[in-house]
């Protein structure tokens, strides 16, 4: 016990001197990694905005946006515009979809 106390008090005591820039170094990085998590969680947010908004869309369900959306299709106008063979190229669009959304243009 005593032999494990020494050993702490001579790390404390005999520490080699820091390096002034390290602390400076420590905030940088956390200071880029929190910015990282607030753009994924602003991209992951607004990434469901668009699915819920492409819902709106007549026949389009949540399974039906969230494909159209990872298809490249991210607003509305979009899916639109789209020509009917990149839309029936997105799985888990069928014709009938298609048929309705081309209704609306």
């Amino acid at each position: 016990m005593i032999s494990k106390f020494l050993s702490k008090l001579k790390s404390i005591l005999f520490k080699s001197p820091v390096d002034p820039e390290t602390p400076l170094k420590k905030e940088k990085k956390a200071a880029k990694s929190a910015k990282i998590k607030t753009k994924t969680k602003t991209k992951t947010a607004n990434s469901k905005k668009n699915i819920e908004t492409l819902t709106t869309l007549p026949g389009v369900g949540a399974k039906s946006a969230k494909a159209l959306y990872e298809a490249g299709f991210k607003t509305t106008k979009a899916v639109i515009a789209a020509d009917e063979k990149d839309l029936l190229a997105v799985s888990g669009v069928g014709i009938n979809l298609v048929k309705k959304l081309k209704k609306l243009k």
